[in-house]
């Protein structure tokens, strides 16, 4: 299905094409949670146990967790169907989040809290589940899926952007699980309306023969080692800036880069993917320095927070210009299991990120912290000159369509 060349209404085009706007809607609010969780579990346990170290642990447990089990949650969507699994992989996790929530409540042993928030990580890709659908339905429309890519990945930063505001008040005004409550209901409400769209649902290609894994695709090892390294960005910036100034301020910089997204969008696909997305990695490494030097030499919390503002710019574009990678590495119908094990690696990172956060505020200051995702990004960046241009230019513009890997064993 092809949208046609409009740059300047290429986002209200792609909600002109039948059934988007539907699973859209549904998408955002199940996808709205994951910029709460995190940030309401850091909350809510360090509130109770007085340890960013213990909330750091728990949530990048969490994060581990996912990273295991949602490889084969996509797998399973790509063999029986994105509605016949989401709905009750997400209902898992809904559980796992009010479990979480119960346990803090009843000031249960420590252990009980690893258990019930990894039960979260049976929660489906709804971002890769939507961008499947995206590609889909623009198969034969390269320059629109390049606009509907930086259209989901804008979306994502718009749920980091009010997921953390949302959270942070939720447990400042309610109650300290409030937070987490509430992004287990929005997280069962929006996965139910989007799996009832069943008209964009990708159909499920039939396998005869087991395929091979995406991850032996030429280019994806080194790809997702790139994603591992950005996701440590991600998590010590969130934990280090939570710690340091409140969830709010996450918001600031998911709105740098949901601006960045759209506009990235406007923009022509990149023809050599590789060398785009180093270069993006090099924008996020300089821009990461931002906040280390307003807290080493300002110590001021708006300057902080423009410094957030701005470095988010060089997300969403990485982002992007990863996940289109992604798409192209990956067969056809193994999609939805290409685009997860990216995200996979991204929680990974998350993960270690948090982790490795948390115990940097708790044991040697803010300024470490800061150091942290700069670090991490500077990784990233190394790995994609290394790695990612070694496997050379993968096609032009547009996703390279390929046979079912059925054949391919």
């Amino acid at each position: 299905m092809s949208l046609g060349p409009a740059p300047r209404n290429a986002y209200l085009r792609l909600l002109r094409t039948p059934g988007t706007r539907a699973f859209t809607a549904g998408n955002l609010l199940a996808r709205l949670p994951m910029g709460m969780f995190s940030v309401s579990a850091v909350l809510m346990i360090a509130g109770s146990r007085g340890s960013y170290a213990l909330a750091g642990a728990v949530t990048a447990t969490g994060l581990v967790a996912t990273a295991v089990v949602a490889p084969l949650t996509a797998r399973l969507v790509d063999r029986h169907g994105q509605a016949r699994i989401a709905v009750p992989a997400t209902a898992l996790a809904a559980f796992g989040a009010l479990a979480l929530a119960l346990c803090v409540r009843l000031d249960a042993p420590a252990w009980t809290l690893f258990v019930a928030y990894s039960a979260t990580a049976t929660a489906p890709n709804t971002g890769g589940m939507s961008r499947a659908r995206w590609s889909h339905l623009l198969r034969d429309d390269p320059a629109a899926l390049h606009t509907a890519n930086s259209f989901e990945q804008a979306a994502d930063e718009l749920c980091f952007m009010l997921g953390p505001v949302l959270a942070a008040t939720l447990c400042g005004t309610l109650f300290p699980e409030a937070g987490t409550v509430t992004g287990a209901v929005l997280m069962m409400t929006g996965i139910l309306i989007f799996a009832a769209q069943r008209s964009t649902e990708p159909p499920v290609a039939p396998r005869t023969v087991r395929a091979r894994s995406p991850f032996r695709s030429p280019g994806m090892p080194a790809l997702l080692a790139v994603f591992l390294a950005t996701g440590a960005v991600f998590g010590t910036m969130e934990v280090v800036s939570i710690a340091h100034a409140g969830g709010a301020v996450l918001a600031l910089q998911a709105t740098g880069s949901c601006v960045a997204g759209l506009l990235y969008g406007a923009l022509r696909p990149a023809r050599n993917l590789s060398r785009r997305l180093t270069l993006c990695l090099a924008a996020m490494t300089a821009l990461m320095c931002l906040p280390l030097l307003a807290v080493a030499t300002t110590g001021s919390l708006p300057v902080l927070a423009l410094c957030l503002l701005v470095a988010g710019a060089a997300t969403a574009p990485t982002m992007v210009t990863g996940m289109t990678r992604v798409q192209r590495l990956t067969p056809a119908n193994q999609l939805n299991e290409g685009m997860t094990l990216a995200v996979t690696a991204l929680l990974g990172g998350v993960a270690a990120g948090s982790a490795t956060g948390g115990w940097l505020v708790e044991h040697a200051g803010t300024i470490p912290g800061y150091a942290a995702p700069a670090c991490a990004a500077g990784l990233a960046f190394v790995v994609s000159a290394v790695g990612t241009g070694r496997s050379g230019r993968v096609g032009a513009v547009g996703r390279r369509t390929r046979r079912p890997s059925s054949s391919r064993t």
